[in-house]
């Protein structure tokens, strides 16, 4: 069974929009990390995982442009079949993160509009279907 279990958002102010998330709707902080030129980080409500992504290597101009939602990721039981399922429908492969089997990270599509979106067996920090690897822990 397919579940949706993350949302990505890229901020201008990651600390600002930190603060914002986890004192309006009280969600918690489920960790931070450095990825490729930027910070995520990471809330959850328990269930799902809020990733707010903050790139330094782009300019305010750039950042603009990027902020709001960036993607959304899903978590399933068997990647390669709903691969095969995004293919058959129209969707693609867009490229995969590195760690992708050790959770946090992903395999990434798009559907037939260009949206981005994630495929994880693994699942993301903070969310209730994440499943323990020797790497995750």
């Amino acid at each position: 069974m397919a579940r949706l279990r993350h949302i990505a958002i890229m901020v201008r102010d990651l600390e600002a929009a930190t603060k914002f998330y986890k004192d309006v709707f009280e969600f918690e902080d489920a960790g931070s990390e450095t990825i490729g030129a930027g910070t995520a980080n990471y809330l959850t409500d328990g269930v799902i995982n809020l990733a707010l992504l903050h790139f330094t290597d782009k300019t305010p101009e750039e950042m603009d442009k990027l902020a709001g939602l960036n993607h959304f990721g899903i978590q399933v039981d068997d990647v390669a079949k709903y691969e095969d399922r995004v293919n058959a429908a129209g969707g693609c492969f867009f490229f995969e993160l590195a760690g992708s089997k050790q959770g946090n990270s992903e395999r990434k599509y798009k559907d037939p509009e260009g949206v981005v979106f994630d495929i994880s067996k693994h699942g993301w920090v903070g969310t209730d279907g994440r499943l323990k690897t020797e790497a995750a822990e």
